[in-house]
């Protein structure tokens, strides 16, 4: 899952990143609202939460919910702030965002407050996902193959996890190198250009301890595909 964080103070939007990379999110962070806006004009799409300080260079926290809602975007939207009067709290939800949360907060409120926006939107992620006989489970990290079965559990890394499930979404679909890198790494990451390479590398070899060794098909030229009976 991925979120937009626009944040201008360095030391909160550091610890925001990690602990929500911890967490498994993909984290696109910036300082500035203009370039946030450009984030969502080129890639609301694949975002399932923004999570939006008021006070921002460029433009506002409230001028970009305004002009999410204005497009018809119903991406949820947290806004953070240090405004904690009634009247701040109508306008930021009059703007257009989904939820309120005052500076100072802990971030166990924060990751909570995205899950209860996560369950309101039709972008949320279930305990589960099954596609065939390849299972994900959210609430450990690992595949379950066989889920009817005998169920065998592979614990993932958070990039394994995130890869397998990219092609799980588009099972039996060619998908480019360039596609699952804008997909797993942030925005601004400078990725070595063989990093996709490198990870499906781990991730086959922990499907070949398994025993399967064709499910990932390389598709020269193209890209890769997961081959599953969906």
């Amino acid at each position: 899952m991925r979120i937009l964080l626009v944040e201008d103070e360095p030391d909160l939007g550091s610890a925001i990143e990690k602990t929500l990379t911890r967490n498994r999110y993909i984290v696109d962070w910036t300082q500035d609202g203009a370039e946030a806006w450009s984030y969502l004009t080129q890639h609301q799409t694949q975002y399932t939460v923004a999570v939006i300080d008021w006070m921002l260079p460029g433009l506002s926290g409230i001028e970009l919910c305004k002009r999410l809602r204005a497009q018809g975007s119903s991406l949820p939207v947290l806004i953070l702030t240090a405004k904690d009067s009634l009247n701040d709290r109508v306008t930021g939800l009059d703007a257009g965002a989904d939820d309120y949360l005052v500076k100072p907060f802990g971030m166990v409120e924060l990751l909570a407050r995205l899950r209860a926006l996560q369950r309101r939107s039709p972008q949320f992620q279930p305990q589960n996902f099954q596609v065939g006989s390849f299972m994900l489970d959210y609430g450990s990290s690992a595949l379950v193959l066989h889920p009817q079965e005998n169920a065998a559990r592979v614990i993932l890394t958070a990039k394994e996890f995130q890869l397998l499930e990219y092609l799980m979404k588009h099972a039996n679909q060619i998908v480019s190198t360039e596609q699952i890198r804008n997909y797993l790494w942030t925005v601004n990451s400078e990725s070595a250009s063989n990093v996709v390479a490198a990870q499906m590398r781990l991730l086959r070899r922990k499907l070949a301890d398994q025993g399967i060794t064709d499910a990932i098909e390389t598709v020269y030229g193209l890209g890769y595909r997961l081959n599953l009976t969906v």
